[in-house]
């Protein structure tokens, strides 16, 4: 039993005739009466008396019609509704938590003048935890920093953002530092797979060189207070510290290497890409 005999059974009723219903529906009168045929035969009852000039349900047939009524109002409804349903069906945004504070409520706001009545939601995690969010489905776009591990994903930077060593202004005398000195100080960095300590240990890698915290937190504000009492040196987007640099509670030593991190867009390379979706992916990769 389908969708298709029900169709065919509720226009025999409404016409009650095979034939107008095969002109109805636009279909042979044999093509109408094998449905009906297949109908009865799966669910072992006969839906019609055959009488020399009419045909009439028979008990079980009136039934089976009042089953099917409210099954075929519904799929008319759907009908009604499906070209409506991509302008209406949420999105679904995973993001590192530096892009969720300093990018994604501008970038969504921009898209909500567009597109008011859809719901993005957003989940803000670590950029690893991000990733996988996105490669398991439980997400439409993907927004991180930092090293994007080979996968099935389509990828566009969007931005950047400087990373600073910080400390306060007691700490350390001098305004420059190699990197191999730096790592022999007391370090203040974030957890192994922050999009920021990522950058850090693959520079230093790259150089032979290794970080051996004195300090490791998920939480950047942590590290930025723990900077400022004079516990070592912090690593960390200069978006975090504009107020402490300003007002002078900590200040940039230079080193001998730019760190920087970029901002990704990331989207499954599969992912079917709705009319809205492509104009969130479009503000995004205009984003600054």
């Amino acid at each position: 039993m389908n969708l298709r005999h029900l169709l065919i059974f509720k226009t025999v009723v409404d016409t009650g005739s095979f034939t107008k219903a095969a002109k109805q529906l636009f279909i042979t009168q044999s093509g109408v009466s094998h449905a009906i045929r297949e109908l009865e035969q799966q669910t072992n009852v006969v839906l019609f008396d055959r009488l020399s000039k009419a045909i009439i349900l028979t008990p079980a047939g009136k039934l089976l019609l009042e089953k099917v009524i409210p099954i075929l109002s519904l799929y008319h409804d759907l009908e009604k509704q499906i070209d409506v349903l991509e302008m209406s069906a949420p999105l679904k945004v995973v993001s590192s938590i530096t892009i969720a504070t300093f990018w994604l409520p501008k970038i969504l706001k921009q898209f909500a003048s567009s597109y008011p009545n859809i719901k993005v939601e957003v989940q803000v995690v670590s950029a690893k935890e991000a990733l996988a969010v996105l490669e398991c489905g439980e997400a439409d776009l993907a927004l991180v920093e930092g090293v994007v591990p080979p996968g099935p994903f389509i990828v566009i930077d969007f931005s950047s953002y400087q990373l600073n060593v910080l400390c306060a202004p007691d700490y350390f005398a001098d305004n420059e530092i190699t990197l191999k000195e730096l790592c022999t100080h007391d370090l203040l960095l974030r957890e192994k797979g922050s999009a920021t300590r990522d950058i850090i240990d693959s520079c230093l890698y790259l150089r032979g060189l290794a970080a051996y915290p004195k300090w490791t937190s998920v939480n950047s504000k942590v590290l930025i207070e723990a900077c400022k009492a004079g516990f070592g040196f912090a690593v960390l987007p200069t978006l975090l510290v504009t107020e402490e640099l300003k007002h002078g509670t900590l200040k940039t030593v230079e080193t001998d290497e730019l760190l920087y991190n970029k901002t990704k867009l990331l989207y499954h390379q599969e992912k079917y890409i709705s009319e809205p979706l492509a104009k969130l992916i479009d503000i995004i990769g205009e984003a600054e």
